[in-house]
């Protein structure tokens, strides 16, 4: 008797271990995909996760994907039919060599709508600044508003001196500041309609009459031959770009089973730029998915005890969590894989938010909401119309977190529970107990095995994380060493930012 229940005893230990091995242990986040381009980014319109990084914090020329931000601040600004005139200055204030391809003359007219479809089907550059005229009265005054529109997406990394994407001595943008930009823009439905356009009938001009055509340059978007490399039925708008300093610049816009992705590529060479930005696309589809959080939050909102947030108690009846947000997870996570955390209202929270549920899985934010309470009723003129985006997380260019603003924050272990061991009684196994007790007995011992070895296996998991950050910071460190002193300065940058946001961090739970 005594034998065989050593032996049951070793079994399940063995089975507990194995179990706990398995059940407990997130998937990782999948980086198996890369671009040719020297930097890129994958974004979650909805999360704002991002998925990718490939030096995306790294400034470039942005070339004309500049006009996604021209048309969106255009659309917050003016009316679709009023008049544009172009000037003298918005005809001439461009370089030798950037076109007229339309032969658009001085004085001629178009509706802000023609304009736009001019401007980001076929990148007028005219067009550009003759509604930054129109919507500020300068191109200067619209350059500030652009750059103002930078701060309010909380851009940090990019910096604007014209409309169109010209060159510029400080004309730069980040591919995660372009990400942001590109999620804001194609949140616009109007904006989003005339980018997904594959042309559009321009009223007469000088020179044209009979009007003219302007047609869609984005490959992805119109190519419909599914022998074709360039066919990719899940991108649906996006903007091209091109200067010498530049090289190919692209953003891409693509929906599938009701998600929403953006990919962005920087500084690419021909035709290979549309395939990275497939390849982007594909990889976020493939390999991710959203889950709903307020279909999944149960923590705060159920349940008959009173919760505390913020020294305030609630009752879980009167609390909801903000509809429609979403978590960015790996194909194979589940929710139960991100870690939640109460984070301080930002000021434009909703008037009857309690706290901000934010979710980080892997050290990477992907996803957050409100927890709002019911029993304050909000004007329908004040409620969020679906909320910020979460902040992305950032990214090195293997896809893995890996700058210094994204190191983990330093979390409590688990308390060791001390284990049991029925085999070393003064060095010899014993077991008096009666017949009828022993099954009960086994059990529990079981249980408290069970739950230490569970224990101890999140304890050494997230030791193997943290060393696995550690190890992806210094390789982080080691390549922006070899790229060379700016690169350097730019993860000290990173570094010092990470620690003031960790002094003025909220309370954490």
């Amino acid at each position: 008797m005594k034998h065989k229940t050593k032996k049951l005893l070793c079994s399940v230990l063995a089975f507990c271990q194995l179990f706990a091995m398995t059940a407990f242990a997130r998937p990782d986040w999948p980086s198996d995909t890369g671009i040719q381009a020297e930097a890129g980014a994958l974004m979650d319109v909805d999360s704002g996760t991002m998925i990718f990084g490939q030096n995306s914090h790294v400034e470039y020329p942005p070339a004309s994907i500049t006009k996604l931000l021209t048309a969106l601040i255009v659309l917050e600004h003016a009316e679709l039919s009023d008049t544009v005139t172009y000037s003298e200055t918005a005809m001439n204030s461009v370089e030798a060599d950037s076109g007229n391809k339309y032969s658009l003359a001085i004085g001629d007219t178009m509706t802000v709508e023609d304009c736009l479809y001019a401007l980001l089907l076929s990148s007028v550059n005219q067009s550009a600044n003759a509604l930054a005229e129109h919507v500020a009265g300068s191109i200067p005054a619209f350059v500030d508003m652009m750059n103002q529109k930078l701060a309010e997406l909380g851009c940090n990394e990019s910096h604007f001196e014209n409309p169109s994407g010209l060159n510029g001595d400080t004309q730069n943008v980040s591919a995660y500041d372009m990400a942001k930009i590109a999620c804001a823009a194609f949140q616009n439905e109007k904006l989003l309609e005339i980018s997904s356009s594959v042309s559009h009938e321009v009223g007469p001009t000088t020179n044209n009459p009979n009007g003219f055509t302007v047609r869609q340059e984005h490959r992805l978007v119109i190519t419909e031959d599914m022998a074709s490399e360039f066919y990719c039925p899940e991108a649906v708008a996006g903007k091209t770009g091109y200067l010498l300093k530049a090289g190919n610049t692209l953003v891409t816009y693509g929906e599938k089973d009701g998600r929403r992705l953006v990919s962005v590529i920087l500084k690419g060479s021909p035709r290979q730029y549309f395939l990275d930005g497939k390849a982007l696309l594909q990889f976020g589809f493939d390999r991710f998915q959203n889950v709903g959080i307020a279909e999944n939050e149960t923590r705060y909102v159920t349940g008959e005890e009173a919760v505390d947030i913020g020294g305030t108690s609630y009752n879980p009846a009167d609390l909801m969590v903000e509809e429609g947000k979403v978590v960015t997870l790996p194909e194979a996570a589940s929710f139960g894989d991100a870690e939640l955390s109460l984070e301080a209202l930002p000021e434009e929270a909703p008037a009857n938010a309690v706290a901000l549920l934010q979710y980080v899985y892997n050290e990477r934010k992907v996803g957050q909401a409100y927890l709002l309470d019911k029993t304050i009723q909000v004007p329908a003129e004040t409620e969020p119309s679906g909320g910020d985006a979460a902040e992305p997380g950032t990214e090195d260019g293997s896809g893995e977190t890996g700058s210094a603003a994204q190191e983990p924050e330093d979390t409590e272990e688990p308390t060791e529970t001390a284990s049991v061991d029925p085999e070393k009684t003064d060095g010899r196994f014993s077991m008096k107990l009666p017949k009828a007790v022993i099954p009960g007995v086994i059990l529990a011992v079981l249980a408290a095995l069970g739950a230490g070895l569970w224990m101890v296996w999140i304890r050494k998991r997230r030791k193997e994380e943290a060393e696995a950050a550690a190890r992806r910071r210094e390789r982080r460190r080691q390549r922006l060493m070899e790229e060379g002193p700016e690169a350097a300065a730019e993860f000290n940058r990173l570094l010092e930012e990470k620690k003031n946001r960790s002094q003025g961090r909220g309370h954490r739970r």
